[in-house]
């Protein structure tokens, strides 16, 4: 299933479900990005993600329809990818889209794949009658930031507290 091609100077390529074949590049994809590697957390979301969003898959169940796994693809190479989720009355929250992982290959930069995607991951939000998207990032990962920025995002009501549960 795809979502359609998009064009970038003379590139081509299509914003689609994330296929098993898509895997070690989205693991090679995250280690660039991040500096860890963490196989089994990609094994866990892409078994948790990879028919979500497919309407047409027998074992997609109504919650796994409200989980979304794209990546943005040039042939058979992965050059980003998004994952998001509806989620909903968290802390007395309406149901809302939520995006907790996006990666783009360094390489693709500039190329609006960060952009398709993003749009991509919302266009299946408001499908679903979701009228919110939210996230949540590191305070300095300006990168981020900015790209989450350019595309409508700012502060929003809830914040985000933690404490550390070591002895």
């Amino acid at each position: 299933m795809s979502t359609g091609q998009c064009r970038a100077g003379d590139r081509t390529y299509v914003i689609r479900l994330a296929r098993p074949e898509d895997l070690p590049q989205v693991v090679a994809l995250d280690v660039e990005i991040t500096g860890i590697e963490k196989p089994e957390y990609w094994n866990d979301i892409f078994g948790r993600y990879s028919c979500s969003g497919d309407e047409t898959n027998p074992r997609a169940s109504k919650t796994r329809l409200n989980r979304f796994f794209l990546c943005a693809a040039d042939g058979d190479k992965v050059l980003g990818f998004i994952i998001g989720e509806i989620r909903a009355w968290e802390f007395g929250s309406p149901p809302c889209g939520w995006v907790f992982a996006i990666g783009v290959d360094q390489e693709a930069r500039g190329m609006r794949v960060a952009e398709m995607l993003f749009q991509a991951v919302c266009d299946r939000f408001r499908k679903a009658g979701v009228t919110k998207v939210r996230t949540m990032l590191a305070r300095d990962d300006t990168l981020v930031m900015s790209f989450f920025r350019s595309q409508g995002l700012m502060a929003g009501p809830f914040i985000q507290l933690e404490t550390d549960l070591a002895p």
